[in-house]
């Protein structure tokens, strides 16, 4: 392979660079790029092999070609584009004489830009036709320089490699690309005008149940009771209770000693709930006639009676005797064991009264 000139190729790259130094660069951030297609132009210059005759007989090889074409692209990420190009380009032969037929490359190729911004590498597939067509591949290098956040110069070099006839090429390229899409527009933050700060005077609960006092329909109820929306203390029904059950000797009226602990229990309750009223129920069992033991059953009632207001204090207001006779047994079986059963004392104290509720 011949040396070759290289005038054209220096006065496009000057060109390149003349023309990027005069225009103010707004570079795009490769992040904004991604997802963006492009269109562009460009004039190209291919060094051509000297091994590249007319023809078999000929004494003249192609020199050079030159041309312009146009290119679509699109970045699919912040390191790499995809392009292909087509250039529509005049082959000139080392002697004028020969009249050289059209040529033209058809290129598929990658970028990749190492550092995300305006230089790259390339590499890829190219069809090209000067004399015939074969496929090459090529690799180089190029620069971008951004006129805005949307266009581009750049200038590029590449070799390329035919492979069926082993010609190597030379291209350089000075092009113009357009992104498509806008960047989203930059919010301004408006100045905020500053307010001062108005002091807010909380509502008072003076008794702190969580009503405000506004509100209030109850306002000194304790800080332990639970209220309702009306800050009114919540009061539910409390039910205590206590049960008497005295037994007797039989035909006897006595209470024995062994109760008297029993009945004192039922007093201590009187006391504890002053509005209770008890009834207490005698009972006997089935010997004897059933008048006899009606006026049994009432004596061994009213002696629980006189004990609770003689030996307890209790208001015999509060009490009741009342004798049932031989009409509730509790077991009615002719057995000792019925009968002693049978004769007894029942008495039942329940006591109910509202209570508060607490938190």
């Amino acid at each position: 392979m011949r040396p070759f000139k290289l005038t054209k190729l220096y006065q496009l790259l000057g060109l390149s660079l003349i023309s990027s130094s005069i225009v103010a660069s707004e570079q795009p951030t490769a992040e904004s790029l991604v997802g963006k297609a492009y269109l562009g132009g460009h004039a190209m210059y291919l060094k051509t092999d000297n091994d590249r005759f007319l023809n078999e007989n000929a004494n003249s090889a192609i020199d050079h070609a030159s041309g312009a074409g146009a290119e679509l692209g699109y970045r699919a990420s912040e390191y790499v584009e995809t392009r292909i190009s087509y250039t529509h380009f005049k082959p000139v032969a080392e002697f004028n004489n020969y009249d050289v037929p059209s040529g033209s490359s058809t290129a598929l190729d990658l970028l990749y830009f190492p550092y995300k911004e305006s230089f790259y590498v390339v590499g890829g597939a190219d069809f090209l036709d000067v004399e015939k067509s074969n496929l090459s591949v090529a690799a180089g290098a190029g620069y971008r320089h951004y006129l805005s956040r949307n266009m581009a110069l750049y200038f590029e070099g590449k070799g390329h490699y035919q492979l069926d006839d082993n010609h190597t090429d030379l291209s350089s390229k000075i092009g113009f690309v357009y992104f498509f899409g806008t960047e989203p527009k930059k919010v301004v933050a408006k100045p905020v005008a500053v307010v001062a700060p108005v002091a807010v005077v909380a509502p008072k609960d003076d008794d702190k149940d969580g009503i405000i006092n506004s509100q209030d329909n109850c306002p000194n109820t304790p800080e332990i009771d639970e209220v309702d929306d009306y800050g009114c203390t919540i009061f539910v029904e409390k039910i205590e209770s206590i049960k008497l059950s005295v037994n007797f000797d039989n035909n006897k009226a006595i209470v024995k000693d062994e109760y008297k602990s029993e009945i004192a229990k039922v007093a201590s309750f009187m006391n504890k709930y002053p509005h209770v009223n008890v009834s207490i129920d005698g009972h006997t069992s089935a010997l004897g006639s059933a008048q006899y033991n009606q006026q049994l059953s009432e004596k061994r009632a009213q002696a629980i009676v006189d004990m609770l207001v003689n030996d307890f204090n209790i208001d015999a207001n509060r009490l009741k005797a009342v004798g049932h006779g031989e009409n509730e047994l509790l077991d009615t079986a002719n057995s000792p064991e019925a009968h002693k059963l049978n004769r007894r004392i029942e008495a039942h104290f329940v006591a109910r009264q509202q209570v508060s509720k607490k938190r």
